[in-house]
Order: structure tokens, then C-alpha cells, then sequence
């Protein structure tokens, strides 16, 4: 890997790799969705967020599922153009496309958690971790209800196995995801331990 503290000439392919990652995490879909279904602007409800689990609180699930696979899909889509030129590029490309989604340049960086398109970098990055981290959030959330403490949990547990699994470069990568996400869910760790977060609706309003 180019050093990312060298000569410009040998380090741009790094910067590009992962400002393009960052360009396509960045693709706000809860909003262009929601928006062209008539709903609105996302950010004007609930948790005023544009991820799926405040899409799902408009009452259409077809729609917060399209969300999610699309959060989703974006990671798996920056990981795997990232692999196409190594190891160092994927884990740049992974961390960039978390990034864009939490922080969109297009949205004046307020975006998303962060959390689908992370579960879609690991199960680009990693697979094993991927499906772990999907099963861990989904049960959490399905049995708690709470969405925000299911991804806590499943992003906290993600560097540690992806370190088991593929050695430290991956664990470092899992720790600044998992640091991003737990820094955009800090208003509902306060309202966790307030007792006062919100909890996942399945029906219609």
C-alpha cells in the first residue's frame, strides 16, 4: 500500500478510490424514495433521518425495504469496485462509503446512521462478518425493537470478528466504521438510557 503520507504522485489512486466510495455512499435513497412516491421529505417526520427504519415510520414497508437494500447495495458496490485494486483499496472504499452516507456532501453532510450500508461494506469486505452483523442487528431489533441499540450492538461486535477473521487491518477499518456509526447514534444513546428512544413500529400508521 502507497504510503498515505508520501508523494502525491503515488498516493492520489488512494484519495480517489476513496472519495469516489465516499461520492456513492453519499446517494441519499430514503429521500429521492420517499420524495418520489409523494411522501415528501423524509426528514421532515419521525427521527428526521433517511435511513429505512424512519421510512418504515411513513407505514410503507415496501418502501423502507428498498431503502435498505439500497443502503445496503451502495457499500457492496464501493467494496467491490475497491477489491478490484486490492486489499487496502477495499477497507479505504469500505470506510468511505459509511462516511458518505453519515456525513452526504449533497445533503449539507447530515445524512444517515449509517448502519445498512455498513452491514453491506462488511458483507462485501467480509462476508462471514456480514452475515453475523445482519443477523445480530435484525434479532436484537425484532425482539427489543429498538433499532438504534440492535446496530450499536451488531457494529461493536463487527471489529473483533473481522480481526479474528482476516487480522488487524480489518479490525482497525471495523473500529472507524463502528466509530462512525456510534458517533451518529449519540442523541439516541442518550434517549436509550433516558428510556425515552423509540421503538420500532411494523404496522401502518
Amino acid at each position: 500500500m502507497p504510503d498515505p503520507f508520501g508523494p502525491l504522485e503515488t498516493t492520489w489512486p488512494l484519495y480517489a478510490g476513496f472519495l469516489l466510495a465516499y461520492l456513492v455512499g453519499s446517494i441519499p435513497f430514503g429521500l429521492v424514495l420517499t420524495r418520489m412516491a409523494g411522501l415528501g421529505d423524509i426528514r421532515a417526520i419521525g427521527s428526521r433521518n433517511i435511513g429505512a427504519t424512519n421510512v418504515l415510520r411513513t407505514g410503507r414497508k415496501g418502501l423502507a425495504a428498498a431503502t435498505l437494500l439500497l443502503d445496503g447495495g451502495k457499500g457492496i458496490l464501493a467494496v467491490a469496485v475497491g477489491w478490484q485494486f486490492g486489499t487496502d483499496f477495499a477497507l479505504l472504499a469500505a470506510i468511505g462509503a459509511v462516511l458518505g452516507h453519515c456525513f452526504p456532501v449533497w445533503l449539507k453532510f447530515k445524512g444517515g446512521k449509517g448502519v445498512a450500508t455498513a452491514i453491506g461494506v462488511w458483507l462485501a469486505l467480509v462476508p462471514n462478518v456480514g452475515v453475523i452483523v445482519c443477523g445480530l442487528w435484525l434479532a436484537i431489533a425484532f425482539v427489543f425493537r429498538y433499532s438504534s441499540a440492535a446496530a450499536l450492538v451488531a457494529m461493536a461486535v463487527a471489529p473483533f470478528l473481522a480481526w479474528h477473521l482476516k487480522g488487524v487491518e480489518f479490525g482497525i477499518a471495523g473500529g472507524v466504521i463502528a466509530a462512525i456509526i456510534w458517533l451518529r447514534h449519540h442523541q439516541n444513546i442518550r434517549r436509550l438510557i433516558k428510556g425515552e428512544e423509540s421503538k420500532i413500529s411494523f404496522g401502518k400508521k
